[in-house]
């Protein structure tokens, strides 16, 4: 079992950076990939970045890519996810969840409960 907590959202500029962090107990924290995700009010959840729990692989959706950058510490339990250069687009509630390497919500086992990210234009 693998428990997700997100913190690090709020209010911020277009053009500015925020940084979303997760923490997650459990023991096999380090055994499963992490992925970040987002939904906007009336849209479906979308994939946002994922790390791997080896080698730090990483990918990340079209749309952030060169803005965000996702991180872990396996020793700390934690992930994060860097944003810059924030759009009025990125807002909507993130979230993070462990699970299987890949940009499929349906491969991820744990979900945190969110964070609400907005960007004022």
């Amino acid at each position: 079992q693998v428990q997700l907590v997100e913190s690090g959202g709020g209010l911020v500029q277009a053009g500015g950076s925020l940084r979303l962090s997760c923490a997650a107990s459990g023991r096999t924290f380090s055994s499963y990939a992490m992925g970040w995700f987002r939904q906007a009010p009336g849209k479906e959840r979308e994939f946002v970045a994922a790390i791997s729990w080896t080698f730090g692989r990483t990918f990340y959706a079209d749309s952030v890519k060169g803005r965000f950058t996702i991180s872990r510490d396996n020793t700390a339990n934690t992930v994060l996810l860097q944003m810059n250069s924030l759009k009025a687009e990125d807002t909507a509630v993130y979230y993070c969840a462990a699970g299987v390497y890949s940009s499929s919500p349906d491969t991820y086992n744990y979900w945190g409960q969110g964070t609400q990210v907005t960007v004022s234009s």
